[in-house]
């Protein structure tokens, strides 16, 4: 079994009290999550809007847990609000002021679409095409992946391969691929000019906490997860 596989019910539950009581479980929504899921036994397996803070909508309307979202789905936070989304192995928290379209066919997603806001995303294994995750100002393919993306600013958007290997495209640029095992090479997407440029950028705005819930979620673990893995004594 390799570091990306599926984890026990038993070693993902002990892993998760660990995190709880380091305190290391970032937001009030994840730390809740996490809470509920100790309480149940295991992690929800609540497919579609898997968890709330402050409102949500899909397609418009206002969303709970336990709505359904598949591709051909906008889901879209307010203010001061988060949701966790399920669909199929591929799990996202979007934070607050996010807006988010998924597409594909049948439960299989093959594009994400990032209208604004912020989103961390883990996803399963492409065995043929990478899924594509769009923003105002890039294409990223993906396969397998750990991200996190802002776009918040008219010219310039945030990106980290938390993990993983994506190949970023632009205009006017040439496919530039990045590969990754944890957090190494975060990334401003700039096409301020006649081309977009990929600029060296900070560690942002997402904890390896949260990466481990969302796989968590989707039955799996992060690829840098041990036993004895410690945020508090890790440096991206």
């Amino acid at each position: 079994m390799n570091a990306h596989d599926a984890i026990p019910n038993t070693a993902r539950r002990a892993n998760l009290q660990r995190l709880a009581a380091l305190g290391l479980l970032g937001p009030a929504g994840i730390s809740g999550l996490i809470q509920e899921a100790l309480a149940a036994g295991d992690m929800p397996a609540i497919p579609g809007i898997n968890r709330i803070e402050g409102t949500a909508t899909v397609n418009g309307a206002p969303a709970k847990v336990g709505t359904p979202v598949k591709p051909g789905d906008t889901v879209a936070t307010g203010k001061v609000s988060m949701a966790v989304v399920v669909i199929s192995g591929d799990a996202f928290l979007l934070r607050e002021s996010s807006t988010i379209t998924f597409k594909g066919k049948g439960d299989i997603l093959d594009e994400v679409i990032v209208a604004a806001g912020k989103l961390l995303s883990v996803f399963s294994k492409r065995r043929t095409a990478s899924l594509k995750v769009a923003t105002r100002s890039a294409t990223i393919g993906i396969r397998g992946t750990g991200m996190y993306l802002e776009s918040v600013e008219k010219n310039r958007d945030y990106f980290c391969l938390c993990y993983g290997e994506a190949v970023v495209e632009g205009k006017g640029m040439s496919p530039q691929t990045l590969k990754t095992t944890h957090h190494e090479a975060p990334v401003w997407l700039d096409q301020g000019g006649n081309a977009m440029k990929l600029e060296p950028g900070p560690f942002l705005n997402h904890t390896d906490a949260e990466l481990i819930v969302l796989e968590s979620l989707v039955g799996r673990k992060p690829p840098f997860w041990n036993p004895n893995y410690d945020p508090r004594t890790t440096r991206y």
